[in-house]
């Protein structure tokens, strides 16, 4: 089930009503009632997929109960691996094994010696790599004793398959959202009312700028052979705002469809394409993601203590791996490596978190300094996105060759003249609610008729100019 379907639209006021009205003075049943409602989120798209999460989710919690038990270290260390190895293992089969093989008998080929393996058809389950992840911070918390242990399977059934954020995020962490199913909910009119905001921008952010980029987008990457270089670069723009407004919107719909249940997710963006070098960029984008691999691999690691060295490589390692984790493709790989050396310059010189603040926080527009600075960082961005998209890498570097011709300063052959018009109302609308976490919590409209209005004109663009309904890019992941 997807959030931008006609399903979801039935499905989330059937599930909203029992939530409040059936089950809303006893927790558990609230809790059961998320759980259910839950696997049938993520069944609708494939059934068999539920017993996945049901042995992770069985796997993760009696880890956590025995080594809330255990104090001797080796027992402790042994029961992690359980863990780790449980959730790697089905990531790692599921999303990787293919690459693994395929890459293996390449290898052999290279030295003249062909080895004969098949591949296997291999389905990947819908946000394995986002509730696996989900999982396995909690039995690391466990162990490391940030957190008690749950003795509450339902409660913990939930956190583990909560649905707004099941297949794309933002990755929570146990110590935030776990606590949250533990104590009684009630509903809070001015959180829901920003929840339905929430809600609508990211729908906007989705069938309005995502989709209809992605159109465009997969037009030209699909067969880049012929065009000019400027509506090479425009496709490259094109998936630049696809991704954004698709992931983000997501997770604008999670956070939003969150608030209506009484549940506050972390934020997972943060206007990163207003960001003014590499290190803020990635403090703004997917941040529970960035977070995540901060805290658990690359602080592990040595993290920016030691010598420079140290800190390259901890760079390299965690931006790599990030890469990886989007996909079992050199392409990605390719970029998390790209993004570790945009990110190295600012980290040697203790620029990383110059930008702590938002910019042109105090006036309307940003100095000629800043646009400057975030011209260029966008410039970086969209370039490392090429390869992101990209098939392959063959194909990667065909189409940076092709941006980089004369024919860079021919017009373009593709030029939707409205797609344009709404690229750009889109990023005026997010510029001016930049110090809050999504434009239309910031009621810079003060006519109540008026802005009623501009949520009506919201929903009517919507309607007359979304795309062709596509899956959300982050389902592959």
């Amino acid at each position: 089930m997807i959030f931008n379907s006609l399903d979801f639209a039935l499905f989330l006021p059937v599930v909203f009503l029992l939530y409040w009205f059936v089950c809303n003075k006893n927790l558990k049943v609230q809790n059961i009632l998320i759980v259910i409602a839950s696997y049938v989120f993520y069944g609708w798209w494939d059934w068999r997929f539920l017993f996945l999460i049901l042995f992770s989710t069985i796997v993760d919690f009696t880890v956590g109960v025995l080594l809330d038990k255990e104090n001797n270290p080796n027992k402790r260390k042994g029961l992690l691996w359980v863990s780790i190895l449980v959730n790697l293992g089905f990531l790692g089969f599921f999303k990787y094994y293919n690459f693994f093989l395929d890459n293996f008998v390449a290898s052999f080929s290279f030295f003249g010696m062909d080895i004969q393996a098949n591949s296997l058809n291999i389905i990947l389950p819908v946000g394995i790599s986002f509730y696996t992840f989900q999982t396995l911070s909690y039995s690391i918390d466990v162990y490391r004793r940030n957190m008690p242990a749950t003795k509450d399977f339902i409660a913990f059934s939930a956190f583990v398959s909560f649905f707004p954020q099941l297949v794309a995020g933002p990755i929570e962490r146990a110590t935030r959202l776990l606590p949250q199913f533990k104590k009684a909910r009630k509903f809070d009119y001015s959180e829901a009312v920003i929840g339905l905001k929430q809600i609508l921008w990211g729908l906007f952010k989705k069938m309005v700028i995502a989709d209809n980029c992605a159109y465009y987008a997969n037009m030209i990457f699909d067969s880049p052979d012929g065009l000019s270089g400027s509506t090479l670069l425009l496709g490259a723009l094109f998936f630049t705002f696809q991704i954004y407004g698709d992931f983000s919107g997501y997770s604008d719909i999670a956070i939003g469809t969150s608030r209506l249940f009484g549940f506050k997710l972390m934020r997972n963006f943060a206007y990163p394409y207003f960001s003014r070098n590499i290190g803020e960029f990635w403090r703004r984008w997917h941040i529970s993601l960035f977070t995540w691999f901060r805290d658990y691999l690359y602080i592990p690691l040595g993290g920016s203590r030691g010598s420079k060295y140290s800190q390259i490589r901890n760079i390299f390692i965690v931006f790599v791996v990030s890469g990886f984790w989007h996909g079992a493709n050199w392409t990605f790989v390719f970029w998390g490596f790209l993004n570790a050396l945009y990110f190295i310059p600012s980290m040697l010189a203790k620029k990383n978190r110059q930008y702590m603040d938002i910019v042109a926080a105090n006036s309307y527009l940003p100095s000629l300094k800043e646009f400057l600075k975030i011209g260029f960082t966008f410039l970086l961005t969209v370039f490392a996105w090429i390869f992101f998209r990209a098939e392959n890498m063959a194909q990667a570097v065909a189409f940076v060759k092709g941006i980089g011709n004369r024919s860079l300063f021919e017009v373009p052959s593709i030029r939707p003249t409205d797609l344009f018009i709404l690229i750009l109302i889109f990023t005026i609308l997010e510029w001016i609610g930049r110090k809050y976490e999504f434009p239309l919590q910031f009621n810079f409209i003060k006519n109540r008729a008026l802005r009623w209005s501009f949520y009506i004109l919201i929903v009517l663009i919507i309607i007359v100019f979304s795309g062709k309904q596509q899956e959300f890019i982050y389902f592959q992941f």
